[in-house]
C-alpha cells in the first residue's frame, strides 16, 4: 500500500522532529493507516487501472465523489506529497516556520476543492416552487473562486446567472450554492459556465437559460504571459437565451448595469 506508506512515514517524521506539542497533527495517522485511501480521479488520485473520462457529458454524476471520511483518511497522503514539494523546492520541512504547513496546505486544498463533497439535488431540496411567473430572472455578480486543473493555481471571478421561468422558479440563493458546487472543483472555465447552465436547465426546466462567467486566471497573471489586467470571458445560452438575438441582448444588457 504505497500511500498508507508515504503517510505513515510523514507521521513517524513529524512525530519525531515536532515533538509532543504536534501530538493532535500525527493522531490522526499515527501508525493507523492499514490501506490506500479510495480516492476518485476527480478528487486528483490517478491509478494505473484507471482510464480519463472521455465522455463528453458535462455535468457529471449528481453523486458525490468524495465523502468527509475520504477527507480523513487522505489527508495524511496529501501532507506527505506537500513536504514532498517543498524538498523539491530546496526548502527545509522541518524548519520552524515550515513544520505544519504541509498539514495546513493539505487542508486548505480539500477546502478549495469542496465542491467534490457535494451534490446538486442537495442543493435544490425543497428550493423549486410552483409560480406563475414567466419574465427573466436574474442573479449577477456572484462571487467566483476556482482552481486551474492545468497548473493548480486560482481562478478568481464573478457569474452572472439569468434564466426565463417556466411555471418554476429556484431559490435565488441557490443560484449561488451551484456556482459554488462546480467551482470549488478543479476546472477549467469553459466546462463550469456549461455545467452550471445545465444543472438549472436540468432542474427547472426554464425557457432558457444564460450564464456569463468574467474570470482572472493566476495561470497567466502569475506565470507565463504575466498579463495582469486579463480577463477571460465565457458565455453559455440554452434555450431561447440561444434561439432569440432579443432575450439574449436582455440578458446581456441587464447583467453589464
Amino acid at each position: 500500500m504505497e500511500c498508507s506508506k508515504h503517510c505513515h512515514q510523514y507521521g513517524q517524521s513529524e512525530k519525531k522532529d515536532a515533538g509532543d506539542s504536534d501530538a493532535v497533527i500525527v493522531g490522526h495517522f499515527d501508525g493507523k493507516m492499514v490501506r490506500k485511501p479510495t480516492l476518485p480521479a476527480a478528487a486528483g488520485e490517478c491509478s494505473s487501472s484507471q482510464t480519463p473520462n472521455t465522455s463528453s457529458s458535462v455535468v457529471e454524476s449528481r453523486e458525490r465523489t468524495r465523502s468527509v471520511e475520504d477527507n480523513e483518511m487522505s489527508l495524511p497522503c496529501l501532507a506527505a506529497a506537500y513536504t514532498t514539494i517543498l524538498r523539491g523546492l530546496g526548502e527545509d520541512p522541518q524548519r520552524q516556520g515550515l513544520l505544519k504547513t504541509p498539514w495546513r496546505a493539505a487542508e486548505a486544498m480539500q477546502f478549495f476543492t469542496k465542491g467534490y463533497q457535494e451534490k446538486i439535488m442537495d442543493v435544490m431540496n425543497d428550493a423549486i416552487f410552483d409560480e406563475d411567473h414567466d419574465e427573466m430572472v436574474i442573479v449577477k455578480d456572484i462571487d467566483m473562486f476556482s482552481m486551474c486543473e492545468h497548473h493548480l493555481v486560482p481562478i478568481i471571478g464573478r457569474v452572472h446567472i439569468g434564466y426565463l421561468p417556466n411555471k418554476r422558479v429556484l431559490g435565488l440563493s441557490k443560484l449561488a450554492r451551484i456556482v459554488e458546487i462546480y467551482c470549488r472543483r478543479l476546472q477549467v472555465q469553459e466546462r463550469l459556465t456549461k455545467q452550471i447552465a445545465v444543472a438549472i436547465t436540468e432542474a427547472l426546466q426554464p425557457s432558457g437559460v444564460g450564464v456569463v462567467i468574467e474570470a482572472t486566471h493566476m495561470c497567466m497573471v502569475m506565470r507565463g504571459v504575466q498579463k495582469m489586467n486579463s480577463k477571460t470571458v465565457t458565455s453559455t445560452m440554452l434555450g431561447v437565451f440561444r434561439e432569440d438575438p432579443k432575450t439574449r441582448d436582455e440578458f446581456l444588457t441587464l447583467i453589464r448595469r
